[in-house]
């Protein structure tokens, strides 16, 4: 059977944090990986070394997250750093690669470091079943096409790093090596059961356009051929002068943008970054002209509700019983709630319907999943919910 266990601290020692971390984890019969996540405020490397103090060989790889991480035990953001890992063992084999982005195109990054962890199956005429992702904000989407032109199809969770002010301070964590540009996986194969739950939780409105233009795949220059800030500003009922520069990322966390999937199964939310002087918008993920793009809506009540709401429907997916969760929700959402004064009730709201299992929640700056009949998705301000049971 799959297993995992959840390992956490807040020492302000980055070594003392790691092995701690470490320890709390190490309990679980043959581990196979931990998935890490700390504080960008912090020597990723010195975390990454106390942790491989206790694992040993046992492969590390994740990254920072913003701001704060949550687990069964509570809320950890102490301005001074943390970490927090979910290791994996049990009935099942991990493999891992990871690089910094090199003169190669992402997505023949993401095909070398797929070919290099497979490389290292044991096992003989395996198919994968899962695998992790963790990259850095900016070509998520050719990273995971590279890596799908090894492996297939086969579903992906995890999210973007992360820092506290989206300064570029955010770092992947790839077994000892700490970068900021670039890409880590883990392949996952095991008879048990994981089931993902990738959403927006996000209401459509009736405010809809055609991307008319689209310059360098994630600047949004025109919807019905007007300027796309200046369109935007017409369906919310916004100043154009509210929505420049840096405003624009926290004024649409309540009403970003969302686009289909060709079957309309899964909404990707689009979360628009940076107003320009042209009235165009930098957008966290990729877009395409000659396809809809949504105005979405919630409140930030919505936003927090949206947490108990997700693990429910995820419940309901799983043939078995749910032994633990790995949570990738977004960090623009969490500001969201920390704007509203209600970040404090993340732990709370999520506790309430996982009381008595372990989980690790981290905030990242893009999520990756695999809705109900659709491919696997990236996007902004979403919910990537992912649990482990038995053998299905």
């Amino acid at each position: 059977m799959l297993k995992t266990k959840v390992g956490y601290s807040e020492n302000v020692d980055a070594f003392a944090s790691g092995a701690e971390t470490a320890k709390m984890a190490n309990v679980i019969e043959n581990p196979q990986v931990g998935l890490l996540f700390t504080s960008c405020v912090q020597d990723q490397n010195k975390i990454m070394e106390g942790a491989k103090s206790v694992l040993g060989d046992v492969p590390v790889v994740g990254c920072t997250s913003s701001a704060a991480i949550c687990t069964q035990d509570g809320y950890l953001n102490k301005e001074t750093g943390y970490s927090g890992m979910m290791l994996f063992g049990g009935d099942l084999e991990v493999v891992t690669a990871g690089s910094k982005q090199t003169d190669e195109t992402p997505r023949e990054v993401g095909r070398r470091v797929a070919k290099e962890a497979i490389s290292k199956v044991k096992g003989e005429d395996v198919e994968p079943d899962f695998f992790f992702m963790s990259a850095s904000p900016a070509n998520e989407e050719e990273y995971l096409e590279g890596i799908q032109d090894i492996i297939g199809n086969v579903p992906v969770f995890g999210g973007s790093a992360a820092d506290n002010t989206v300064e570029g301070k955010w770092s992947i964590l790839n077994d000892g090596e700490a970068f900021a540009d670039g890409v880590t996986i883990a392949i996952f194969y095991t008879k048990g059961e994981m089931k993902n739950l990738y959403t927006g939780a996000y209401h459509e409105t009736n405010n809809v356009g055609v991307i008319t233009k689209v310059r360098d795949e994630r600047t949004l220059v025109e919807i019905d051929h007007e300027p796309a800030l200046k369109k935007y500003a017409e369906w919310t009922g916004k100043s154009i002068e509210s929505l420049m520069g840096n405003n624009l990322l926290t004024e649409t966390i309540c009403a970003p943008l969302g686009v289909k999937d060709p079957i309309g199964k899964v909404t990707a939310v689009r979360h628009p970054m940076f107003g320009n002087d042209d009235l165009s918008m930098n957008i966290g993920a990729n877009l395409a002209e000659n396809t809809a793009v949504i105005e979405l809506s919630n409140t930030p009540e919505g936003i927090l509700k949206a947490n108990e709401e997700t693990i429910n429907n995820l419940n309901k997916l799983m043939v078995s019983e749910a032994n633990s969760y790995f949570l990738v929700h977004c960090g623009g959402r969490r500001l969201g709630l920390a704007l509203s004064q209600i970040e404090d009730k993340i732990y709370p709201e999520v506790k309430k319907v996982i009381p008595n299992k372990e989980f690790l929640m981290v905030f990242t700056f893009g999520e990756y999943g695999m809705g109900d009949h659709s491919s696997n998705t990236v996007g902004g301000l979403s919910l990537s919910y992912t649990a482990f049971g038995g053998n299905e």
